[in-house]
């Protein structure tokens, strides 16, 4: 049963470690941007909701995120475990998370911190040629993440259930490192 929560700043890599050690483990890839796009797409009570903020040019509230991702993790696609990306972003999304899969019985998740330099960090945004990604924007979006989401790290540790790996090796390697920590766990 294989249950992982991703973290890491943008550029970390955790997007594609998630596709990628999903298929290897056979399990869905639960990202809050696709669970939004597909609640949207299906027109689902709670993708109705979310179009009205978005359509105002507004941030999805916390509830209503979390209402999709409670509604996502009973699928039955989730029952030989799940990789989550992109939730929690803060302590209070990771507590309410905790509540949600001790009410699942789905526990046992571990988190896999992807730790890589600011500095590897923004050359990888900046290689992406991306218009919005300005070496301002992206270290403004490296401070918002360090203290927003940085926090969790050490809600997850003293939990132990983090699992800390260097991001800044080849997309092979990491997922190695990955499997092997999750194993061994």
């Amino acid at each position: 049963m294989t249950r992982l929560i991703f973290l890491g700043p943008p550029g970390a890599g955790k997007g594609t470690q998630a596709k990628t050690l999903a298929e290897y483990w056979n399990i869905p890839h639960i990202s809050t941007g696709d669970i939004l796009r597909q609640a949207l797409q299906e027109q689902t009570p709670l993708g109705i909701k979310a179009q009205s903020y978005m359509d105002r040019g507004e941030l999805v509230p916390d509830q209503l995120v979390q209402d999709m991702v409670e509604e996502r993790l009973q699928q039955g696609d989730t029952d030989s475990g799940w990789i989550l990306d992109g939730f929690p972003r803060t302590v209070k999304q990771a507590a309410f998370l905790e509540e949600l899969l001790q009410k699942l019985a789905q526990s046992g998740e571990k988190v896999v911190n992807l730790d890589v330099p600011d500095e590897v960090v923004v050359g990888r945004l900046l290689q992406r040629g991306r218009k919005d990604d300005s070496e301002e924007v992206i270290r403004r979006r490296l401070e918002v993440y360090r203290s927003e989401t940085a926090p969790l790290i050490d809600f997850y540790r003293n939990r132990h259930q983090l699992l800390s790996v260097n991001g800044n090796q080849s997309l092979e390697e990491v997922s190695t490192e990955i499997k092997k920590q999750v194993n061994a766990s």
